[in-house]
């Protein structure tokens, strides 16, 4: 969806194109990393999610590139694969558009403009920016994190990441990829969204999908504060060259 529109709350299914997702308090367990022809792939671990990624040695040679159908990102530099995992992806009746496009604009503090909280005092309502539920009332939009723009209102943000097709266009991404995503990018990377690639059947053929996609948002004064994008997040990129994906 074309705009800057809001992130659904989740479990909702009202969402106008711009969304996020993060905010688990929880003390990170130990990164794990599995290697299927020799790129680094997501686990789990006590249901928390981590995925491995690495620094690269060329940033200018970094590029995205995303399957709709595996619902996979793959950051790429040249042959060597620096971070796979999932994302949500648009529905048929939002689809994420796919063809060649670049990264255009990055934000790590982004609020949607379309949908989010109206605020008076401790009283904090969901809705959207246009309707205001009275006198007093200040719009506080959701957050959407780490916001990676290819495409005027479509973007990859941090978000709930379901197994099944569920965003207006944008690209979700779990909150403890989002970051390192975020790291690997820069204004003017490539990135490619296409139905599918061969790298589906490669290095994204056992990669691990999040579980925690059906919890629930933290509480309003939480969403709205300043602390929401401060919270703790995996971020670490490993300093040792990434594996080749052709190995």
């Amino acid at each position: 969806m074309l705009g800057f529109g809001p992130m659904i709350p989740n479990p909702s299914t009202h969402e106008l194109s711009l969304c996020r997702r993060s905010w688990i308090l929880l003390a990170f367990a130990t990164l794990t990393a599995c290697f299927l022809a020799g790129c680094a792939t997501s686990t789990t671990s006590n249901g928390t999610y981590h995925v491995a990624a690495y620094a690269p040695t060329s940033p200018d040679q970094v590029a995205v590139y995303v399957s709709l159908k595996a619902e996979l990102v793959y950051v790429m530099e040249g042959d060597r694969c620096l971070m796979v995992t999932p994302v949500t992806v648009g529905t048929p009746d939002h689809p994420t558009p796919t063809g060649h496009f670049s990264v255009t604009a990055k934000d790590a503090t982004k609020r949607s403009g379309e949908y989010g909280f109206w605020v008076n005092g401790n009283d904090a309502r969901p809705g959207n920016s246009n309707a205001s539920p009275g006198p007093g009332y200040s719009y506080v939009g959701y957050p959407m994190a780490n916001w990676v723009e290819f495409e005027p209102g479509y973007g990859f943000h941090e978000g709930y990441v379901w197994p099944v097709p569920r965003s207006h266009g944008c690209l979700r991404l779990h909150h403890n990829a989002s970051v390192k995503f975020f790291k690997l990018v820069k204004i003017g990377t490539p990135v490619t969204i296409a139905q599918s690639l061969p790298y589906d059947s490669t290095i994204g053929k056992n990669v691990e999908h999040p579980t925690d996609y059906k919890d629930p948002d933290p509480p309003a004064s939480f969403m709205i504060s300043p602390a929401y994008f401060t919270q703790p997040r995996d971020s670490e990129l490993l300093t040792t060259p990434a594996p080749s994906a052709t190995n």
